[in-house]
């Protein structure tokens, strides 16, 4: 329904966050939606809470990274909530990322990636084809960090 998230995405997103808390693992999430789904009324919108609340609980136990990597679209709730709320927010370049809708807005630039990076609401914009690769060294930077919790596995 153009790109709009509904509540069982929402659920399983929760899910995957909460098994993410549990396992102690690198969390990320590649959003790319128009927001919450308006046909789905209040449910659609609570998921944005119930996200933004799981991922309050994972970065609290400073287990591990969460990282977000948008692309286009990225915008209404989804914009205005979990996926801005990376430890590390990646993007792709020209993405259109943010809560209002571009049409009507010719007379100003939208907010692409660049535009939103230049403001400091973006860690780096990459290629599509160099997400695996970036996303392996950030891991591996915040692995090597005293900061976060080492699960034994020995």
């Amino acid at each position: 329904m153009n790109g709009s998230m509904g509540s069982v995405v929402g659920e399983k997103t929760t899910r995957l966050i909460e098994l993410a808390t549990n396992l102690r693992i690198p969390l990320i999430l590649i959003c790319a939606s128009r927001g919450a789904r308006i046909q789905e009324g209040i449910f659609s919108l609570i998921q944005m809470a119930k996200i933004t609340s799981a991922l309050h609980v994972y970065k609290k136990t400073k287990n591990s990274v969460y990282i977000a990597v948008l692309t286009s679209p990225t915008s209404g709730s989804v914009a205005a909530s979990f996926a801005m709320l990376g430890d590390v927010v990646i993007s792709e370049p020209q993405a259109l990322i943010g809560f209002a809708r571009r049409k009507g807005l010719q007379q100003r630039p939208f907010e692409t990636s660049e535009l939103l990076f230049e403001q400091g609401l973006l860690d780096i914009i990459v290629e599509s084809s160099l997400f695996k690769e970036v996303l392996s060294e950030i891991i591996e930077l915040y692995n090597e960090s005293p900061c976060f919790y080492k699960k034994d596995v020995s």
